[in-house]
This record gives C-alpha cells, structure tokens and sequence, in this order.
C-alpha cells in the first residue's frame, strides 16, 4: 500500500457521515466482504497528533505488532494506536462493560451486569485513581490515549460490528483504561463463595462449611515451596455473629475463574539459564482477553501479552533483563457486610447510631428496549449488591478494587524499566487491582515469587460468610504492607510452581485467604519437573498438555466397592476401572466419567436441598451463582471423606449407585473432544445469530478439564463444553530470549474478516506454541507488513 496518510483517510466511511443504521443500511451487501473490508491498513505512512518522532509498525507471521519508537512517550502512543487499529471493538465494548454501558449494545441480557457496575461505582473509582496518579503515569495514559483518538480520527475503517449495530466509537480518556483494566478482574475470587454460603446456611447449617474448594486431602502450599498444610475449617461457634444475623435474615426464603506458572533455576536446567512458563486461564471471550504485542524505545524493549486498553504490560512480558507472569492468588480482597436499615430504608446501623444511607438513581439504556432505572445505595462499607433495605436488610460490598484510592498504574512504567527480580517486585509496590502470584526470573540468575496485591487486616471470620455490618467488629485495621507481603528469592530446591493453589499456611500471622483451588494441578505440574527434560521451552508445552485427573483417579478408587449392580451399570463401572484416567481427546471413558460427575453432582444437590438455591436473592448480582458449580468443585473432597453431612440421610454409596445406573443407561458413546469442543461466541452473535458464522471464531476438539493441567473446564450446569481455560500460553528462554515461545486461543486480531482473527487456535488446541520474535533484525528481515507513524507538523521524514 502507498505512503501519506492522505491515501488512508479515503478509506472507510467519513468522519462527517452519519453511521449506518444496522443492517438495514446493508441488507444487500455481502457481510464477509463488508468484513475484510473493515479491517485497517497495516502498510504505508500515517501521520499521528502528538507523535515527536516517527514510529515503525513491524507486523509478524502471525500478525503481532512490533513497535519502535524514539522515546517513551512516543512508544506508549503507537501501542494506544495499534491496540485501536487491532481491537477497537473490544477495547469499546469492554470500557462499556466497565462502566454500566454494554446493554446499549447487547441488549437486556446485559443488564444485570450493567446494574452491577453502576453500583459499583465504577467511573467515580476510576477519576479518582488517575487524578492520584503520579505525573509518569499521567503522562503514560495521555500519550496511549492520544494514540487511541489518533486512530479514530485516522480515516481507517471502523470494525464491521460498528456497521452492524449502527454506531460510532466514542473518544478516549485517560480514566478509561482504569477502567478496562478494573473489569478483567472485577469482582474476581472471594465475594460469590461467601454469597453461595450465605445462601445455603439455612439449610445446610454446620455443614456450610464443607462448601469451598477441595484441598486435595492437604493443600499444597505456595511458600515455603514443596510444603503441605492443612486447612483452618470455621466452625459455627466461630462465625457465630454473622450465622445468627444471617439465619435471621434468609429465614423467609429459607424453604425456597485458574492459571497455572512455573519457575526454575538456571542450576536445574540444561541450559543453565532459568525457564518461566505458564497460562492464564479464563472464559473463552471473543476477542481473546489478551493481545501479543511488543513496543521498543531507548528507555525499554519488552514483549510479551498485552490488555486492549491498557498501556504497557501488567501480566506477562520480558523486557530483556527480567520476565514475569501472574496467577489468580484468590486473596481475599471483598468482604460483604450485612447491614441492618431503618423502616424507611434510608438509614443504616453502626454502633448504635443510624447513619444515612446515600442513594441516588442512574438510567441505564437498553438495545430494543426503554431505559430502566437503577436505585444506587452506598452504607459506611460500600454499595448494596442484593437483598431490600425496605425488608430490614442486604448486603453491603467493601472491595479493594474500590474502597480506597488505588495506584496500580504507577507500577506499568517502572515494571518496563526493571533489571532483575528485586527491582520488578519493588516496582510493583502499590499494585491492588487484582490479587497475582507474581512470578519472575532474570538474567543474573535470580527467581522469585511476590504475592502483588493489597490486602487488609481483618480478622479471618470475614473470609467465610457475610458479617454483621451493624457491631462494628469486622472493620477493616488499615493494610498488610508490601514489604510483608509473602515472598521468595531464589527459592530452593530451585523450582516453583503456583496454580491458584493455597499461597501459604492458614497459621500465617496474616489472614490472606479462605478459599482457593485444589492443588491438583500445582502438584502435577510439580511431578511433572522432577524430569529434567521437562525444564526447558519443549518441555514447558509437554506440561502445558498434561490430562491426567487426580479426581477420576480418587473416584476410580471408590468403583470397586460397589457390588451387586446391574449388569450395565457394572459394564461401566469396570471400563471407568480400566481408564487411565487422562482427560484426552479422544477419550470414550473420560466422556463417561464427566458424566458420572455430573448426575453425581445433580444429585448432590437434590439430597443437600442446595440446588433449590439457584433463585436466592442473593445469588443474582451477575455473573450469579449457581449452585450446581460450586458443589461440582466441593465433591471430590466430601467423597474422599465419605462425609454425608449434606446428603439428608442418603449415603455416597447410595448416590453412585444411581448416578452409575443413569449413564449406564446411556452411556456417552463419543470421544470427549466432541462434546468438550469449546464454541467461541463473540458477544454480537446473540444478538446478530444470522451473522455468527461471521462472527463466532472456529474451534476444535480440545482435551483436558478443570482439575487437569491441561486446563479446559466445564461449567457443571451447562454440561461438558469447555467454557475457560488457557487463553494463552508461554514460555520464557531468560536470556537466550530468541528460544522463547507463545501461543494465544484465537489471534492477534480482533477484527472478524482478518487473516489473523483466529489463526493461532490450531495450534493452541494441539498445545503447541509459536517463536516469540523479539530481535528486531531478525523483524527487519521478515518481509511482513510494515507502516510508519509519523509526526503530524508534516516535516519531511527520512525513508
């Protein structure tokens, strides 16, 4: 394609014409046509406002951005550029989901999330963050988002779902990235299990308790590395205070995601250089959560996975010195506060005061539908998320991500500039966005493992179930400092794994968690290293693609007890007996044994009374809480117990009986790669179902489940298909950085007609991963699309 930005700005629909209404303005038209067509040069010359030096756009094989600038904040601009040019929609779409906007796009399913962020205060949070912010990251949004405005202003075409509902995008601002950046961890971890337990205390009274996460009969802890612990398990005396407020409360209604990461130590490896691998998992969205980039500048040169949105790299990424990846720590960053209100519900109990409630009302726009308006109510602790202050109660959230001013965005410059372990883990001073194990290595040598986030001090009967809002008891005593935050440098023996597993030892002086993973997967990965073959980059997608269950192995073992079955249920029972217990593809016995865990789990829930909870109120703050989900995850260790507390006077025997009887009837006959096939929606199809096949990525058969490495799981109520799992996948070669390899699920672009929209998900599904090319000679010389950025005061530029 030619040079001069002129050229570009003829291409696509004029900043000066009025947006096409839907599909009525395109009936006609061939939307896989209209779908290549909206996909923006990748070639020629560009002249951008606020540029102070030219920028080159290298693209790869894959069609990944690399990007050379001359200074910091020109770097910052083409990645708010690029990030645009490649992900526009998403970018839009997500800011809308942040801040309470997506049902004007979606429609009424959007709702109840969109009521959500409306009471989470969501924008207020954000323009508070950034006005706190230091002037370096100040000065890093103004530049990402000048690249962003720059692109709209462009003339390049917009992305064709635009065209399809009939809209225009809205400029950027700096606050808005806080916002994206909030909305990927929003609400993650703590706050649903302790709503499921709230809900399920009235029936299942002492057993509550039972209703977390397996621990995998002892939990493999994080730090110190290699050790097991067993879990602190609240009784009732214990939680006493918020039982008896929440018993009284529910009484009318009474009857009615993971990740894995590894580190070793140069001295355990062939090379003698440390390896860092790993995979972020989450729900299969559509464009992938995560966008391979890589941008260069005097001051730093880093590659890795970025947020479309966000400047720099705040999860994944070397930048030549020092690599890092995160997991989900679950850290328990929200406590829920049940609150007593006055007859008017206008007011709220503290320490025998009542205190005014503050509420106001926001309208929320709804595609196909009138607006509908939203009561906002904020207590001492924070918004009311569900329950009626006109009925005497609800609950009150008290999260980090919003309760205090936050300043995670100042860590992104400093991060890029790290040298080492040491420097990347000060750097992070101040991070609270989300809860991460920060996991690092660097070229001297050195390996680490950082809990980065901000948790306060309370004390750990908040970590169970809502707590009396009313006493004043369970208030929060200020911050866990950042210099005591668990830590390891250079750990021995030399490996360290982390996959949501518990972080330390509940008598750790500090209370950090209640629930968390089972360590399944923390212990394969661990077994997996003790080959030394399996410590370098190859090896890392060898691990990546293990499917053994310890699940399927613990129900194996309980099969053989159960004598005297019909001869269909027995024929069963003996091929699950003869099954490896590896959740692969091609599979019939692994189909068979989902199957099993499923009618065993829906019957669980039918002899608990549990799944009758699937209406409570207080399960409904989307994404909700479904009751068949979090009993899905609590039965391996109630089977490993034989413990029946739940069950009503049934028995586990009793249960797998009949659970084995129904599959046996009729037992799943296809390999479980086809009904575990994951089906990759973009968020338009629901909306546009005649153009999903336009929209919706392709997919192939995948193995693995949630309690595999090889993570891909299923969501209990919807049955087998894999809903989340590895997004993306890594492996870092520190210091041989050219031996360094990824993979994302779909592509680096998220535009529906690109070549490039989906082209890496045969080889993420085979568990194979692609060079991650950061040398920039070796760029130079690739021959892929190149175009240059250049200032906008139109000074003739060399080249």
């Amino acid at each position: 394609m030619g040079k001069a930005g002129p050229a570009l700005a003829t291409r696509g629909t004029p900043r000066h014409a009025a947006p096409m209404r839907g599909e009525a303005m395109m009936a006609e038209q061939d939307w896989h046509a209209a779908a290549g067509r909206a996909v923006p040069p990748l070639e020629g010359d560009l002249r951008l406002p606020g540029l102070g030096a030219p920028v080159t756009v290298l693209r790869d094989a894959q069609g990944v951005p690399h990007l050379r600038a001359a200074g910091a904040a020109d770097a910052f601009l083409g990645q708010g550029f690029v990030h645009a040019q490649d992900r526009l929609f998403q970018m839009e779409l997500n800011r809308r989901r942040a801040l309470g906007r997506s049902a004007e796009w979606l429609g009424p399913a959007a709702f109840a999330a969109d009521a959500l962020a409306r009471r989470l205060g969501m924008e207020a949070a954000c323009r508070r963050d950034v006005a706190a912010l230091g002037a370096e990251a100040r000065a890093m949004l103004a530049a990402y988002v000048a690249g962003v405005n720059g692109f709209l202003a462009s003339g390049a075409p917009l992305p064709v779902e635009y065209a399809l509902l009939g809209a225009t995008p809205e400029p950027w601002k700096d606050w808005h990235c806080l916002a994206v950046m909030r909305r990927l961890g929003l609400l993650m971890g703590s706050v649903w299990f302790k709503l499921w337990r709230a809900a399920a205390l009235p029936l299942a009274g002492e057993a509550v308790t039972l209703l977390r996460y397996d621990d995998g009969g002892r939990d493999a802890v994080i730090a110190p590395a290699g050790a097991e612990a067993d879990r602190w398990r609240a009784g009732l005396a214990d939680l006493a205070p918020a039982a008896a407020a929440l018993l009284e409360a529910a009484a009318p209604d009474g009857t009615g995601g993971g990740s894995n990461n590894w580190v070793v130590a140069g001295a355990l490896t062939e090379t003698g250089r440390p390896l860092l691998a790993g995979d972020p998992h989450r729900v299969f969205e559509v464009p992938g959560m995560y966008a391979q980039g890589h941008i260069a500048c005097p001051e730093f040169d880093v590659i890795g996975l970025t947020v479309p949105g966000v400047p720099g790299f705040p999860h994944f990424a070397q930048n030549g010195r020092v690599a890092w990846c995160v997991t989900h720590t679950f850290a328990d960053i929200h406590d829920l506060y049940l609150e007593r209100f006055d007859p008017t519900g206008e007011h709220a109990l503290f320490r025998d005061a009542w205190e005014k409630v503050e509420r106001r009302t926001e309208s929320i726009a709804i595609r196909g539908e009138a607006p509908r308006e939203v009561e906002i109510l904020v207590t001492r602790h924070g918004p009311v998320i569900c329950g009626d202050p006109a009925r005497g109660t609800a609950l009150a959230l008290r999260s980090v991500q919003f309760a205090e001013t936050d300043l995670s965005f100042d860590c992104l410059p400093r991060m890029l500039r790290a040298d080492g372990v040491a420097a990347l883990f000060e750097a992070t001073r101040g991070w609270g966005l989300i809860d991460h194990n920060l996991v690092a290595a660097d070229t001297a040598g050195h390996t680490g493992w950082l809990l980065r986030a901000r948790v306060p001090r309370r004390g750990r009967e908040n970590g169970w179930l809502p707590v009396p809002g009313w006493t004043g008891e369970h208030e929060w005593q200020g911050w866990i400092p950042h210099d005591e935050m668990p830590r390891l440098i250079d750990p021995a023996p030399g490996m360290l794994v982390t996959a949501n597993n518990r972080v330390v030892a509940d008598d750790h002086p500090d209370y950090l968690c209640t629930d968390c993973h089972p360590p399944y997967r923390a212990r394969r990965i661990a077994e997996l290293l003790a080959d030394p073959a399996r410590r370098g980059v190859a090896g890392a997608a060898s691990i990546h693609a293990d499917t053994l269950s310890a699940p399927a192995r613990e129900m194996q073992a309980r099969l053989p007890a159960l004598d005297g079955l019909p001869p269909e249920a027995a024929a069963l029972r003996d091929a699950l007996l003869a099954w490896d217990a590896r959740m692969e593809a091609g599979s019939v016995a692994a189909s068979r044994y989902i199957a099993l865990r499923l009618a065993l789990v829906r019957r669980l829930g039918d002899a608990s009374g549990l799944a009758a909870l699937s209406t409570h109120p207080w399960l409904s703050p989307a994404p909700g809480v479904a009751p068949l989900t979090q009993l899905w995850w609590a039965l391996p260790a109630l089977l490993r117990a034989d413990d029946a507390a739940l069950l009503r006077g049934e028995s586990w025997d009793g249960l797998l009986r009949a659970a084995l009887a129904e599959v046996a009837a009729a037992p799943p006959a296809e390999p479980w790669g086809t009904p575990h096939q994951p089906r990759f929606n973009h968020p338009l199809s629901a909306v546009f179902p005649q153009h999903a096949a336009l929209l919706d990525p392709p997919s192939l058969p995948v193995g693995g489940d949630g309690d595999t490495v090889q993570a891909n799981g299923l969501v209990a109520p919807l049955g087998p298909r894999a809903a989340y799992g590895a997004i993306a996948r890594y492996a870092f070669d520190v210091g041989a950085w050219g031996n360094s390899r990824w993979c994302v699920f779909l592509g680096a672009s998220g535009h529906p007609g690109s070549a490039h929209y989906a082209d890496q998900n045969p080889a993420w599904s085979r568990c194979e991963m692609l060079p991650m090319i950061g040398d920039w000679a070796t760029l130079d010389a690739g021959g892929g699309p190149r175009q240059r950025l250049l200032p906008a005061d139109g000074a003739a530029v060399p080249g």
